[in-house]
């Protein structure tokens, strides 16, 4: 699962930054997680999230679940246009390659 979260406003960063801490507590104890990682360009206002799953079922239960849920409702008017990409990886996939997922959003 690839997202990508671009911010419509530097003053939002900070927030954002103490949620994406909040968010990852909540991966670490998510079922189903096989890995993440977060890519930033400050200086764009632009994040993004690059997570693996054991499957959509996994994925879906945290997205769903608070405080992802509350964070993004949250967020939501501070964000310019979200993106997502999903796709199957096999295990030889892992790690995931960000330049790649990248790719996937083109």
């Amino acid at each position: 699962m690839l997202s990508f979260l671009p911010l419509k406003s530097f003053t939002t960063i900070p927030k954002f930054l103490l949620l994406t801490f909040e968010t990852e507590r909540q991966l670490r104890r998510s079922r189903g997680l096989i890995g993440y990682s977060v890519g930033a360009e400050f200086l764009r206002r632009r994040f993004w999230t690059l997570s693996a799953w054991e499957d959509a079922q996994a994925l879906r239960e945290f997205v769903e679940s608070i405080p992802h849920s509350d964070i993004m409702e949250a967020l939501a008017p501070q964000m310019g246009k979200m993106r997502f990409a999903q796709r199957t990886a096999k295990a030889s996939d892992i790690p995931l390659d960000w330049k790649k997922a990248k790719a996937r959003l083109t």
